[in-house]
């Protein structure tokens, strides 16, 4: 017989990745708490929020973040260009995570492990947008095998970290 371990007992080595996951106005609060639950479980370590509408309502987060938007640091950059230079003034290898006529699948990722990764996930409905697209040093996809050409932007971004930390 097995017994379901919680929180307390689990055996799970705690890290933390030099990921950063950039949220390119994400703006359906559902999401954004869904994308806090699943970087704090694969040791993300800090959140970017950018967007001018962007809202950040931490009750109406915390219904999916289950209380991580505590845990993992964020950062509010409105305007996408102010990310970037930050981005780029830290040395981030800049990922986007976005179908497009460049994009390699995600598992033919090339990444070296001292390298500190900034993950751009994007819009509910238009993605990622161009800024950082054009600033890109990658841009991957997930392949998928239906007829729908995306998924949820919380499952995407899971599937993405997943596969980043496996790599590092």
């Amino acid at each position: 017989m097995q017994e379901q371990l919680t929180h307390e007992n689990t055996a799970f080595q705690q890290k933390t990745f030099p990921i950063t996951v950039v949220c390119d106005s994400i703006y359906f609060q559902s999401n954004i708490g869904s994308i806090f639950r699943i970087s704090e479980a694969l040791g993300v370590e800090k959140i970017i929020l950018t967007g001018d509408q962007l809202v950040f309502s931490p009750r109406k987060i915390n219904k999916t973040s289950r209380s991580t938007h505590t845990m993992v640091p964020y950062e509010i950059i409105e305007n996408a260009e102010d990310a970037v230079s930050y981005l780029k003034d830290n040395n981030y290898q800049i990922i986007v995570l976005e179908i497009t006529d460049k994009s390699i699948p995600l598992k033919a990722l090339q990444i070296t492990p001292d390298s500190k990764i900034a993950l751009v996930i994007g819009n509910e409905i238009y993605g990622v947008g161009s800024t950082f697209l054009n600033h890109a040093n990658q841009t991957v996809h997930i392949e998928l095998f239906g007829k729908n050409s995306s998924i949820n932007v919380a499952q995407a971004t899971g599937i993405a970290l997943y596969e980043l930390t496996n790599k590092l």
